[in-house]
């Protein structure tokens, strides 16, 4: 219902919009960011896909979007485009096939591209396209979509790129509802006159070429083209040595906020230095258990044969094969040469599948030898089954690599098929900065060691340390906290590094990357203003939030060695009890509060939960985890957790959709979360609720009417912190305002 007294005021304004912005609309619109709309007729035109090419030469970025659309009714339709745009853009071109008037497309200014959001969001009562306020707008004359066929409408426009030290930025607007199913396919073009030295989204996952060091080229991957969002993509130009940049989000409910620290090492720009002055020891251990026999013993045999002919020379290697026992190759790491490269093979060719497995002294083998000087000690660690012989305690065999790993060996664990102890994999490799990987039957193991072995070539920055300091170059411990990952991983050629984390006090902040740089010991200082520190960085802290999750899962998962289950719902967290508790509480805390949801939470979207039970919601999550982190050690259902968790552990690009692998490996999406700006709301009946207000019983402290006065007054108030798409959802929405729950309530009808 409408309250009467506010009926007046509301017609005014929506007759003002269709007398202004909206008189000239056709009755056919595509908004290519957010969907095709048709008014009066019964059947409307589609979109079917959109191919977005960009080309960004120095800061100057060129887009051509082409607008698949498709008719499927029995008349021909004529359509506009209506294209929300950076501010700034220029119309460079805008073209249709087939006979018409002469195309056209003009760009509205924020202004009147606002007007023109609302009259159509007046007319359609349809909330969704007011996320585009703040934009300019790009519209386009009058063309045809024939009865029955297909259009393709291209868009060309360029803009000028924001630049922030050496970091340059590029956005391409689009939707963030989950509703938005439009497959895209975005690719992008960058030349510079410097050296690139990385890309990055926090959008979308990226396929990236270099073609050169001043070309690099980057696509979305297949797995993204349909995830919702605007397309955001950072490029760092390459400094003396390592590239730094800083992306800020500032924290209302802290002193302080959360950060984003992208960081790339300089491209490679002559055969001299393509060979890198860190040289490798590389360690090949190979499973020769029974279980091992037919095709997965020559899979492996042809992979390791991959990695000895991939060592660069000068480079050392060993093989050590088990079983029940232990058998090497040499008594020690030998140089890569002709010779000792063709015995290996000989010695390769011998192995025969057979016995038990001894994981844990072929573990100690691996490890106590003393590399030679001056190398980066690797180790390809490859089983396809639980510990059988010798000690099988999983903590006892965890330790080897934690504790008696005297020379920090990278242990690269490759887990082959799913009778593999997975959270034991996932821990011997992320302590001792490595990572696993894990098989799954009928797929490759030479294909997947092979992949691995290659990101491995060049290392460029050994043992990374990354500290505080302040302008002295003194260490500020208390600046910075909570920083994921903890323990930086080594950086090899063409690898970037992205470390997310909360920072206190508004001051500007200053980092200290050290280590093993090309052979030698160097130190990077990099000083950052918190002056762009910015709301509309959104991406940071839930990016943030998703890689603590995936920490205290990891930590929930590993206190489950060495306890057996006592059925469903009966087994006691080992240790301080006090602690898992507290991190299970943790993970429901930032689940609510982002919008984040796993395998174990994501209950909390189901309809019927009462999000302000809080007692009830602890106890089914400290269920879940019980009987699937704590207790489920192998098999598939533990397969797809660990791979659910090394996903989110280093998380670089959003996941809208909220996806995961259930525990027979099919894939799953929460569709009543939705992540909007820096909010997340949670579906409860027809109302969407803003996470800090699920708690919330009572009336609102204010109801506003879809379309009122007062919702414009509330949309620019959003608008104005980059928030406005909190009230672009269908249905009602309360949400917190100023320390105010309001609702907003939909327009039935006038």
């Amino acid at each position: 219902m409408v309250n009467r007294n506010s009926l007046p005021a509301l017609m005014a304004l929506l007759i003002l919009f269709s007398s202004t912005a909206f008189s000239q609309t056709s009755s056919n619109w595509v908004v290519p960011q957010y969907r095709a709309h048709a008014s009066g007729v019964k059947t409307g035109i589609r979109i079917t896909g959109i191919t977005a090419g960009v080309v960004i030469l120095e800061q100057v970025a060129t887009t051509t979007m082409d607008i698949h659309l498709r008719n499927p009714g029995p008349l021909r339709l004529e359509a506009e485009l209506l294209v929300p745009v950076p501010s700034g853009a220029v119309v460079r071109g805008f073209s249709y096939q087939g006979a018409a008037s002469e195309p056209t497309a003009r760009l509205l200014p924020r202004e009147e591209a606002a007007r023109t959001y609302k009259a159509i969001v007046a007319r359609t009562r349809d909330p969704a396209l007011l996320e585009f306020v703040g934009l300019d707008l790009i519209r386009s004359s009058l063309f045809p979509v024939a009865a029955g066929g297909e259009q393709t409408v291209r868009l060309t426009y360029e803009h000028l790129l924001a630049a922030d030290g050496n970091r340059i930025d590029y956005v391409l607007p689009r939707s963030e509802s989950l509703a938005y199913k439009v497959p895209w396919k975005v690719s992008v073009r960058i030349k510079s006159r410097r050296p690139i030295a990385t890309v990055y989204s926090p959008s979308h996952t990226l396929d990236i070429r270099r073609r050169t060091p001043f070309v690099v080229s980057a696509r979305i991957t297949r797995d993204a083209s349909l995830e919702p969002g605007s397309f955001r993509l950072s490029c760092l130009l390459a400094d003396k040595g390592i590239s730094a940049s800083l992306l800020a989000y500032p924290d209302a409910e802290t002193d302080g906020g959360y950060f984003l620290l992208l960081a790339g090492l300089p491209p490679v720009t002559s055969d001299r230095n393509k060979t890198s002055a860190i040289r490798r020891e590389v360690i090949l251990v190979l499973d020769r258990s029974g279980s091992m026999r037919g095709e997965k013993i020559e899979q492996v045999r042809e992979a390791a044969m991959q990695v000895l002919a991939g060592l660069e020379p000068g480079e050392y290697f060993n093989i050590i094969a088990y079983n029940d026992t232990v058998t090497s190759f040499a008594g020690r790491s030998v140089e890569k040469t002709e010779a000792n490269e063709g015995r290996a093979r000989a010695f390769l060719k011998n192995l025969r599948a057979e016995g038990g497995t001894n994981i844990h002294d072929v573990l100690l083998e691996s490890l106590h030898h003393t590399p030679p000087e001056g190398m980066l000690p690797l180790v390809l660690f490859l089983t396809d089954g639980l510990p059988t012989v010798g000690q099988t305690s999983e903590t006892a065999i965890r330790n080897v690599a934690i504790n008696r790993n005297p020379h920090q060996r990278r242990i690269f664990t490759f887990g082959v098929g799913v009778d593999v102890n997975t959270p034991l994999l996932e821990k011997i490799a992320s302590a001792t900065r490595a990572t696993p990987t894990f098989v799954l039957p009928k797929e490759n193991v030479e294909v997947k060691v092979s992949s691995v072995f290659r990101r491995l070539k060049g290392p460029v920055l050994a043992e990374p340390e990354l500290v505080s300091v302040d302008g002295a170059g003194r260490p500020a411990p208390h600046r910075i906290h909570d920083c994921l990952p903890a323990r930086l991983p080594d950086l090899f050629d063409g690898d970037r590094l992205v470390v997310l984390g909360r920072y206190t006090g508004e001051g500007p902040l200053s980092f200290k990357v050290a280590g093993n740089y090309r052979g030698t010991s160097r130190a990077f200082c990099f000083h950052f203003d918190l002056d762009r520190a910015t709301t509309r960085n959104a991406f940071v802290p839930r990016l943030w939030a998703s890689r603590r999750i995936g920490v205290l899962v990891d930590a929930l998962r590993q206190a489950g060695a060495d306890v057996g289950a006592q059925g469903p719902g009966q087994i006691v967290f080992a240790g301080n009890k006090r602690k898992w508790k507290e991190l299970v509480e943790e993970v429901v805390h930032l689940s609510r509060k982002f919008g984040i949801l796993t395998e174990y939470t994501a209950f909390l979207a189901r309809e019927g939960t009462d999000l302000s039970q809080r007692d009830r919601i602890l106890a089914d999550a400290n269920k879940n985890f019980q009987n699937r982190a704590f207790a489920v050690r192998s098999g598939l259902a533990s397969v797809n957790q660990s791979l659910n968790s090394v996903s989110q552990q280093k998380q670089m690009a959003q996941n809208y959709r909220n996806r995961f692998l259930d525990a027979n490996l099919n894939r799953v999406e929460v569709s009543t979360v939705q992540q909007i700006s820096d909010r997340a709301f949670f579906r409860k009946g027809k109302r969407w609720v803003d996470s800090r207000l699920l708690e919330h019983k009572g009336e609102p402290d204010r109801t506003i009417g879809f379309g009122s006065e007062a919702f414009h007054e509330l949309l620019q108030r959003l608008a104005n912190t980059g928030q406005q798409g909190c009230i672009s959802l269908r249905g009602e929405i309360l949400l917190e305002v100023g320390g105010k729950s309001i609702l907003v309530k939909q327009l039935k009808s006038l």
